[in-house]
């Protein structure tokens, strides 16, 4: 993704491909890269996909929260000129994509989320402070997948390294707070959004009913299962994903 990837004021992110653009947002634990598959078909379909690096840990904390990232969001679609955009998000960035879409839903022209965050928050800051114990840490992030391998030796050691720091913990659950407080319930029956809702039928951060409530909630969404798969789909089945996202696409016109 290196060569892709840019920095222009207070702005990191990743971009390629030409047309309609194509948001992503991601988790709290997230980086670019879980976007790879996403990135490399639909940048050669007809879409300019643009990942901004979010502002998790680098923002103050009264600013660390799903609001001013929903904000922060805004502020880089208008910087990069783009009129409305397809806004995907995955876990943490669902919701932060939502959020976003209740306030400029002019900027969205269709939203896509997958594991995402925004009415079922027990996924985010409950157990997080058993800091020093490798062999939890290493358990949490095998329970994002369904299958356990996905965790590599250095995703473990990036979550263990987050979660050892004292600020970014301290954010982190700062950022499980918001997520509890900006709960989307209320407002999903006015968002009239066209929306893609990928989710996977084993994820134990966001279960299978939360993907039920959220079709159920959102007037104009579409809900898509991949089985075998836990809480990043689009890591985990790729090909699936990229997949069904191209249907949903397709049927809508986007």
């Amino acid at each position: 993704m290196d060569k892709n990837y840019k920095k222009e004021g207070r702005y990191s992110y990743y971009e390629a491909g030409e047309g309609t653009p194509i948001v992503i947002l991601h988790g709290l634990m997230g980086g670019l890269s879980n976007f790879d598959g996403v990135a490399r078909y639909f940048s050669d379909k007809g879409y300019k996909i643009v990942i901004p690096d979010l502002p998790i840990y680098t923002q103050s904390l009264l600013k660390t929260n799903v609001k001013a990232f929903a904000k922060y969001v805004k502020d880089f679609i208008t910087f990069k000129g783009f009129d409305r955009v397809i806004l995907l998000g995955n876990s943490l960035g669902g919701h932060i994509a939502l959020y976003h879409t209740k306030m400029y839903p002019e900027k969205v022209a269709g939203l896509v989320i997958t594991g995402s965050s925004g009415l079922y928050e027990s996924a985010m800051g409950d157990s997080y402070p058993k800091r020093g114990d490798y062999e939890y840490i290493k358990k949490k992030a095998e329970d994002v997948f369904y299958d356990p391998k996905i965790a590599t030796p250095e995703l473990i050691d990036e979550v263990y390294a987050t979660v050892n720091d004292r600020i970014k913990l301290i954010k982190t659950l700062t950022i499980a707070k918001s997520a509890i407080r900006h709960n989307m319930a209320k407002d999903l029956p006015k968002m009239h959004v066209q929306t893609c809702i990928i989710w996977g039928k084993n994820d134990k951060v966001t279960p299978p009913e939360v993907a039920t409530e959220f079709n159920k909630l959102l007037p104009n969404s579409t809900l898509y299962w991949i089985d075998k798969c836990g809480h990043a789909a689009m890591m985990e089945h790729p090909d699936e994903f990229n997949n069904l996202l191209e249907e949903w696409l397709k049927k809508t016109n986007l």
